[in-house]
């Protein structure tokens, strides 16, 4: 076991889906952030054999009754002295409803105590360029993050929450000033931005990689203006499911420490929001992110490994398969041997090799109307 201290004690409640095999949702999460030093409470949103990747699955989504039923449970025995909620995917309108009503009975219990509670809330709505939940999901989420101190959209979703296309890096910081003015949250990170698509560029020393991707991410001042940081990580040519789950809870317990190392002025203020003067790439949210990256690439490059090693192993099991059906076997293969390598490399969840530096997104790199 690592000598290295763990976060501060931190009780999450933990809203998303539960799968029976591989890492994403809740499965991710509690084990990251248990293996940080997080006492977990998982809430689970579905109960499904496996992830969706896979293109079939058995389960059972859970009604919004449900998930309220849930929570009385522990209200009713006082189990709710959560520091922190962390809630994820949710299936339908009424349970992100439900869920938001959750998030909001655990403010008014903490308003007297500011800082004793934060919300992180991951939007999962859709991503490269398509919704996976019904049309009604939408307007549930853009009325439920009103009440988040941070939400992690991915860039599909920042563009349907802030209604504007990223198409440029005008336009992006054009989308997370929305999301701060319209919903009034405090803080945001785009998961995933690919800037090297984006034709506009501050300066050609800012310029990324075409094989990196970049993550976004803003705290806003007390006149409500966004700091904006941004933190380049090199891409890994596969898809792996689970990871806004990883990094969502990563944020959690990391975000936390850094608060907690800013002093206690800042814990036992409202949503956590620095002081004006702390610049973007010094914010807690802006040092964390860069200890989240760091784990997050280390873990996904030992899954490459291992991924590529199954793969090799098992080449050849489906050749006897035609048509339709050796094309489906592929795809299982394919996708089981993605599955996130969580357990064998939690060294590198308490552990992070930092190597990756935050930026600030200086006001005079962006256009002269959102300066």
């Amino acid at each position: 076991m690592s000598a290295e201290p763990l976060v501060p004690e931190t009780r999450v409640l933990a809203v998303a889906s539960h799968v029976v095999y591989g890492y994403v949702g809740n499965k991710m999460a509690t084990l990251v952030m248990q293996s940080l030093g997080c006492d977990v409470s998982p809430l689970n949103t579905v109960h499904f054999s496996n992830h969706a990747g896979y293109r079939q699955l058995k389960g059972t989504r859970a009604t919004a009754d449900e998930i309220t039923a849930l929570y009385e449970g522990l209200c009713q025995s006082h189990l709710t002295d959560f520091d922190v909620m962390l809630s994820g995917y949710t299936p339908s309108a009424a349970a992100v409803e439900a869920v938001g009503a959750i998030g909001r009975d655990l403010q008014r219990k903490t308003e007297k105590k500011p800082g004793s509670f934060f919300w992180v809330l991951d939007p999962v709505m859709g991503d490269l360029g398509r919704l996976y939940v019904n049309d009604d999901v939408v307007p549930a989420y853009k009325k439920t993050i009103r009440h988040a101190d941070l939400i992690l959209p991915n860039q599909f979703e920042a563009e349907v929450l802030s209604g504007i296309k990223i198409t440029s890096l005008s336009t992006l910081a054009e989308a997370i000033t929305a999301i701060h003015a319209t919903y009034n949250v405090p803080h945001v990170i785009i998961t995933s931005v690919q800037l090297s698509k984006l034709p506009e560029s501050p300066s050609v020393a800012a310029a990324p990689s075409p094989n990196n991707l970049t993550v976004i991410g803003s705290t806003t001042k007390s006149d409500g203006s966004p700091r904006l940081f941004r933190v380049d990580v090199p891409a890994i040519d596969c898809f792996f499911s689970g990871t806004g789950d990883m990094f969502a809870a990563l944020t959690v317990a990391r975000l936390r420490e850094a608060v907690f190392a800013a002093g206690p002025e800042l814990r036992t203020t409202k949503s956590w929001v620095s002081p004006d003067d702390v610049k973007p790439a010094d914010l807690p949210l802006a040092q964390s992110t860069v200890k989240v990256l760091a784990s997050m690439h280390s873990v996904l490059e030992k899954t490459m490994e291992a991924r590529n090693a199954e793969l090799l192993a098992t080449a050849g099991q489906v050749d006897e398969q035609l048509g339709a059906e050796k094309q489906k076997q592929e795809h299982l293969r394919h996708t089981k041997a993605a599955e996130v390598r969580l357990v064998r490399n939690v060294q590198y969840l308490r552990n992070p090799v930092v190597e990756f530096k935050v930026q600030e997104w200086r006001t005079e790199d962006l256009p002269a109307q959102l300066r």
